[in-house]
Protein backbone atom coordinates (compact mmCIF):
# COMPACT_ATOMS: atom_id res chain seq x y z
CA UNK A 1 0.00 0.00 0.00
CA UNK A 2 0.90 3.33 -1.45
CA UNK A 3 1.90 5.78 2.17
CA UNK A 4 0.36 8.49 0.25
CA UNK A 5 -2.57 6.78 -0.69
CA UNK A 6 -2.99 5.56 3.18
CA UNK A 7 -6.64 6.94 4.08
CA UNK A 8 -5.41 8.26 7.27
CA UNK A 9 -2.75 10.93 5.07
CA UNK A 10 -5.75 11.80 2.99
CA UNK A 11 -7.94 12.90 5.82
CA UNK A 12 -10.23 9.75 5.80
CA UNK A 13 -10.83 8.32 8.75
CA UNK A 14 -12.04 4.64 9.24
CA UNK A 15 -15.04 4.84 10.87
CA UNK A 16 -16.66 1.90 12.64
CA UNK A 17 -19.30 -0.37 11.70
CA UNK A 18 -21.44 -0.29 14.71
CA UNK A 19 -20.64 3.43 15.58
CA UNK A 20 -24.02 4.65 14.78
CA UNK A 21 -26.00 1.57 17.18
CA UNK A 22 -25.88 1.18 20.60
CA UNK A 23 -23.34 -0.79 22.82
CA UNK A 24 -24.89 -3.97 24.45
CA UNK A 25 -26.23 -6.98 24.50
CA UNK A 26 -29.35 -8.09 22.29
CA UNK A 27 -32.71 -9.53 24.18
CA UNK A 28 -31.76 -12.12 22.61
CA UNK A 29 -28.53 -12.69 24.09
CA UNK A 30 -29.49 -11.71 27.59
CA UNK A 31 -32.70 -14.43 27.22
CA UNK A 32 -29.58 -17.16 26.65
CA UNK A 33 -27.76 -15.63 29.40
CA UNK A 34 -30.71 -15.79 32.07
CA UNK A 35 -31.35 -19.12 30.66
CA UNK A 36 -27.79 -20.61 31.18
CA UNK A 37 -27.65 -19.28 35.01
CA UNK A 38 -31.40 -20.65 35.83
CA UNK A 39 -30.28 -23.95 34.77
CA UNK A 40 -26.85 -24.07 36.72
CA UNK A 41 -28.71 -22.70 40.20
CA UNK A 42 -31.40 -25.17 39.76
CA UNK A 43 -28.73 -27.81 39.47
CA UNK A 44 -26.64 -26.02 42.27
CA UNK A 45 -29.99 -26.50 44.70
CA UNK A 46 -30.54 -30.14 43.56
CA UNK A 47 -26.90 -30.53 44.42
CA UNK A 48 -27.33 -29.14 47.95
CA UNK A 49 -30.62 -30.81 48.40
CA UNK A 50 -29.21 -34.27 48.01
CA UNK A 51 -26.15 -33.99 50.14
CA UNK A 52 -29.02 -32.73 53.19
CA UNK A 53 -30.51 -35.93 52.37
CA UNK A 54 -27.43 -38.29 52.34
CA UNK A 55 -26.13 -36.17 55.77
CA UNK A 56 -29.37 -37.21 57.26
CA UNK A 57 -29.55 -40.91 56.19
CA UNK A 58 -25.16 -41.15 57.24
CA UNK A 59 -26.46 -39.67 60.67
CA UNK A 60 -29.32 -42.26 61.04
CA UNK A 61 -26.44 -45.11 60.39
CA UNK A 62 -24.26 -43.80 62.54
CA UNK A 63 -26.67 -43.83 65.59
CA UNK A 64 -27.87 -47.39 64.47
CA UNK A 65 -24.07 -48.59 64.40
CA UNK A 66 -23.50 -47.06 68.03
CA UNK A 67 -26.96 -49.10 69.35
CA UNK A 68 -25.35 -52.24 68.06
CA UNK A 69 -22.00 -51.43 69.64
CA UNK A 70 -23.58 -50.97 72.63
CA UNK A 71 -25.58 -54.50 72.90
CA UNK A 72 -22.25 -56.19 72.29
CA UNK A 73 -20.82 -54.26 74.73
CA UNK A 74 -23.50 -54.76 77.52
CA UNK A 75 -22.72 -58.57 76.92
CA UNK A 76 -19.14 -57.65 77.40
CA UNK A 77 -19.47 -55.96 80.45
CA UNK A 78 -21.61 -57.99 82.15
CA UNK A 79 -19.83 -60.84 81.71
CA UNK A 80 -23.02 -63.03 81.63
CA UNK A 81 -23.24 -66.51 79.49
CA UNK A 82 -26.38 -65.35 77.24
CA UNK A 83 -28.84 -67.91 76.46
CA UNK A 84 -29.46 -69.16 72.72
CA UNK A 85 -32.34 -67.51 70.98
CA UNK A 86 -33.79 -64.61 69.62
CA UNK A 87 -34.11 -61.10 71.68
CA UNK A 88 -35.68 -57.80 70.91
CA UNK A 89 -35.77 -54.48 72.62
CA UNK A 90 -35.79 -51.00 71.99
CA UNK A 91 -33.40 -47.72 72.34
CA UNK A 92 -32.60 -44.38 71.93
CA UNK A 93 -29.67 -42.72 70.78
CA UNK A 94 -29.37 -38.89 70.61
CA UNK A 95 -33.41 -38.83 70.96
CA UNK A 96 -33.74 -41.52 67.79
CA UNK A 97 -36.11 -44.29 69.01
CA UNK A 98 -34.69 -47.60 67.08
CA UNK A 99 -36.00 -51.21 67.91
CA UNK A 100 -33.18 -53.89 67.82
CA UNK A 101 -33.01 -57.93 67.63
CA UNK A 102 -30.27 -60.06 68.68
CA UNK A 103 -30.14 -63.80 67.46
CA UNK A 104 -27.66 -65.33 69.89
CA UNK A 105 -26.55 -69.09 67.91
CA UNK A 106 -24.40 -71.32 69.06
CA UNK A 107 -20.53 -72.07 67.70
CA UNK A 108 -18.35 -75.49 66.92
CA UNK A 109 -16.29 -74.33 69.45
CA UNK A 110 -18.19 -74.69 73.19
CA UNK A 111 -16.88 -71.70 75.00
CA UNK A 112 -18.21 -69.22 72.33
CA UNK A 113 -21.80 -67.52 71.24
CA UNK A 114 -22.03 -65.66 68.08
CA UNK A 115 -24.55 -62.37 68.18
CA UNK A 116 -25.39 -61.47 65.82
CA UNK A 117 -27.44 -57.86 66.43
CA UNK A 118 -30.12 -55.76 63.78
CA UNK A 119 -30.90 -52.44 64.12
CA UNK A 120 -34.18 -51.48 62.51
CA UNK A 121 -35.63 -47.54 62.52
CA UNK A 122 -38.70 -46.94 64.97
CA UNK A 123 -41.62 -48.68 63.16
CA UNK A 124 -39.15 -51.76 62.42
CA UNK A 125 -39.53 -51.63 58.28
CA UNK A 126 -35.66 -51.11 57.85
CA UNK A 127 -32.30 -51.91 58.41
CA UNK A 128 -30.07 -49.37 59.53
CA UNK A 129 -27.61 -51.27 61.11
CA UNK A 130 -25.74 -55.10 61.47
CA UNK A 131 -23.55 -56.06 63.94
CA UNK A 132 -22.26 -59.35 64.92
CA UNK A 133 -20.15 -60.33 67.93
CA UNK A 134 -18.91 -63.14 70.06
CA UNK A 135 -19.25 -63.87 73.76
CA UNK A 136 -16.94 -66.31 75.40
CA UNK A 137 -17.82 -67.99 78.49
CA UNK A 138 -16.09 -67.42 81.60
CA UNK A 139 -13.44 -70.24 83.14
CA UNK A 140 -14.13 -71.67 86.31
Amino acid sequence: MNPATHPARCGIRARPRDAGRARGFTLLESLVALAIVAIALVSALRAMGATAQSTAALREHTLASWVAQNRLAMHRATAAWPAIGEYRGEAEQARVKMRWEEKVSGTPNALFRRIDVRVLDARGERTLATLSGFAVRPLR
